[in-house]
């Protein structure tokens, strides 16, 4: 995990610095004086050798220190960790909600398979991967906030501002969910440990959900933590239809603003958080198989 954070900082710090030009005159703008871009090029370090900006990056992001914001002046670590909560709640909202909708229908398509219920699955898993969040996101704004107006149109600061907005994320994610939840329980319902479990006349109920779902579970979480670690780091737009200030709202306002200092530190920050949940879904796979525990 220390190393993937290592890198991708590395990778943002060449990015930055390579394909934009000099940050600064990009900053600054084509009418922008000598000493107003040797200025912007002081702030952010860009005047020393590119060997001793490097140290002093990787030191920087070591701390969890990304420097001030060009536009605010704020420190960008109290920005993102500002915006992070909502962000979070709602990627946790989405992740629960395509899990809900994915593994139930999942289940049932593997042990039903070829029966209306598993082209019911097949049908909902095409139509989610097809349409786009946000385009899904402005349907339920219109049908629930226009219309029937039950859920408030825009803004944040309740449980009710997340849910149409975790819907649409949680959708598409569900939609990836639910074809490896079929696949991967098939595969199990098809191994040996199934067939001995009902000839020592387990119901169905038991070996389906106690047995060849513990075990289907592994790949599962494996994708549903990537996923989250997507929903963090690919809710700008979504945020920007339901109006929410989140962090992608944030990492926008940095492109629009040119706020490289800003948009350095949001990317290393996802990065950092999309790692950290890899790592805990790696440790989770101890919990769930004793083998992996024992070895």
């Amino acid at each position: 995990m220390i190393l993937t954070v290592l890198l991708i900082s590395t990778i943002v710090f060449v990015v930055i610095r390579v394909i934009p030009g000099d940050p600064a005159l990009v900053i600054a703008g084509i009418d922008a004086s000598q000493s107003d871009i040797d200025a912007i090029r002081a702030k952010l370090g860009t005047d020393e050798p590119m060997l001793s900006q490097y140290v002093n990056w990787i030191w920087d992001v070591i701390r969890f220190d990304f420097g001030d914001s060009m536009i605010s002046g704020q420190p960008v670590t109290r920005l993102v960790l500002e915006r992070f909560p909502l962000t979070l709640s709602l990627a946790l909202m989405g992740i629960v909600i395509s899990i809900i909708i994915a593994i139930p229908l999942g289940v049932i398509s593997a042990v039903k398979r070829w029966s209306f219920w598993d082209y019911l699955g097949m049908a909902f898993s095409q139509i989610g991967m097809a349409v786009p969040s946000f385009w899904l996101g402005i349907l339920l704004l219109l049908l629930f906030s226009v219309k029937i107006k039950i859920f408030p149109l825009f803004g944040s600061g309740t449980i009710m501002h997340l849910i149409l907005p975790a819907i649409s994320l949680g959708i598409a994610r569900a939609a990836v969910l639910l074809r490896l939840t079929r696949a991967s329980m098939t595969e199990e319902l098809s191994k040996e440990y199934v067939v001995t479990a009902r000839s020592k006349g387990l119901t169905n109920r038991m070996v389906y959900y106690k047995h060849a779902l513990k075990n289907a579970l592994l790949p599962i979480i494996t994708i549903g933590g990537i996923q989250l670690g997507y929903m963090l780091g690919g809710a700008i737009i979504i945020e920007q239809v339901f109006s929410l200030p989140g962090l992608g709202r944030l990492f926008l306002f940095g492109v629009y603003q040119r706020d490289f200092p800003l948009i350095q530190g949001g990317v290393v920050f996802v990065a950092f958080v999309f790692s950290l949940i890899n790592f805990i879904v790696d440790m989770l796979y101890s919990v769930l198989n004793p083998k992996i525990r024992i070895s």
